[in-house]
């Protein structure tokens, strides 16, 4: 039987579509190789404000009001006065199954194999011989996706984590504490400083005597193995005299940060980190994905309902290319590309410029950090604000800015021609 559409992947983004979809009145089905209601392994953050408005506050399983970042060897904070949050992923996870549920939505086994297009629709055969027909194909099976195309943008950049949840023998951080980035580094010999991969910590109070730490560098190609991100939390700590005592979970996170772009003319559409949807500057994407799902879903209801009326329908090419604009609008992707040039840039700062850059950063007025980090300002005020921070940041941060030493002219390009 032929549905509407087949969304591929049962993780955020493809939940977050998929029941956006079904509240639209469509038929959709879905194709994981794991049950969709599987926990799923790593934490998801965002800010207050953020989730406030669009009114899911209620999905979080920790907030914190002290937020903070220290970006100097002195104890002295930068304050953020900005909640943060955690969402409780077992909530987040059944309010969207919640919604799949109500279209009575049905879920299929296995891996996407190879996939054929007709004019009216897709067929996709899974690992196990299965045929699953749709008038569209939406893939959210992560960065790896099985179908997205994209162009070669040469070395991908990944940010990556290693975390632990656990009790320890003394608080890494002060009750009711979130730290976004601690960039202090006593623990490391001069040389690791000067020459190392910058790492910070990210690490919040979780209660109950419970806490979260994370070491966590930016986006780096190649990035930073796993084993030296646990080997500096562990000497991190112990330059503390703190040590881990139980650990409840353990966290890998690694994950591609400048992806371009897919081809917006192809029939699969892609959504999350398939297509291309990580926050470049800040690896965020969740938040991303609860604000743009309604806008493709109503793009995709539209065009499979043929606004033009009558009873022709629109092919597959012709919905796919409405749901690709929609997605990805003329100003979202020369933001894409200005996001992209300035994580260019901040990969190459050693440990002292980025402390000093994240210092000026968080200088701006609030509505611009903030806006910078949930993608949420205009084009006009994201490069308002780039303009600000090269004029108040410190003459190294500027001079790193203003070198052209890659891929920065192709980018600009892109963000003039994308």
């Amino acid at each position: 039987m032929k549905v509407d559409v087949l969304v591929i992947g049962s993780g955020p983004a493809a939940l977050a579509i998929a029941s956006e979809l079904v509240d639209r009145g469509l038929v959709v089905e879905g194709l994981s190789p794991v049950d969709p209601a599987e926990p799923w392994p790593n934490t998801y953050g965002i800010w207050g404000p953020e989730v406030d408005r669009l009114g899911l506050g209620g999905l979080l399983g920790h907030r914190w009001s002290d937020t903070r970042s220290y970006f100097a060897s002195s104890v002295e904070p930068l304050l953020h006065q900005v909640d943060y949050g955690l969402f409780d992923k077992q909530r987040l996870q059944a309010f969207w199954l919640g919604r799949c549920s109500h279209g009575a939505m049905a879920w299929h086994r296995g891996l996407a194999a190879t996939i054929d297009h007709s004019p009216s629709h897709s067929t996709v055969t899974t690992d196990r011989g299965v045929e699953l027909k749709a008038r569209l194909v939406v893939d959210a099976s992560g960065h790896r996706a099985a179908f997205v195309q994209r162009p070669d943008g040469g070395a991908v950049a990944a940010q990556g984590a290693y975390g632990v949840v656990g009790s320890f023998s003394a608080p890494p951080v002060r009750a009711g504490e979130f730290v976004l980035m601690d960039y202090r580094s006593d623990h490391l010999s001069a040389a690791e400083q000067r020459c190392g991969p910058p790492t910070f910590l990210y690490a919040m109070d979780m209660g109950e005597g419970l806490f979260f730490v994370e070491e966590t560098s930016l986006a780096l190609a190649p990035p930073v193995p796993f084993e030296v991100l646990k080997e500096r939390l562990q000497r991190r700590l112990a330059h503390g005299g703190i040590a881990i005592e139980t650990v409840c979970h353990e966290e890998f996170c690694l994950f591609p940060m400048n992806l371009p772009l897919p081809d917006l003319n192809q029939r699969v559409v892609g959504f999350g980190g398939a297509a291309s949807m990580v926050h470049p500057a800040s690896g965020y994407m969740v938040g991303a994905l609860l604000r743009r799902a309604p806008g493709l879903a109503d793009a995709i209801a539209t065009a499979l309902r043929n606004p033009a009326g009558g009873d022709s329908l629109l092919d597959g090419a012709e919905v796919a290319a409405s749901a690709w604009q929609a997605l990805w609008p003329l100003e979202l992707r020369r933001k894409h590309a200005l996001y992209c040039f300035g994580l260019e840039k901040l990969m190459r700062y050693p440990e002292a410029q980025l402390r000093q850059f994240f210092d000026s950063f968080f200088q701006l007025p609030q509505e611009q950090w903030y806006g910078f980090l949930t993608n949420t300002l205009s084009l006009p005020e994201l490069v308002a604000a780039m303009l600000r921070l090269f004029l108040a940041a410190p003459w190294s941060v500027r001079w790193g800015l203003m070198q052209q030493q890659g891929r920065e002219w192709a980018l600009l390009t892109r963000l003039l021609s994308p």
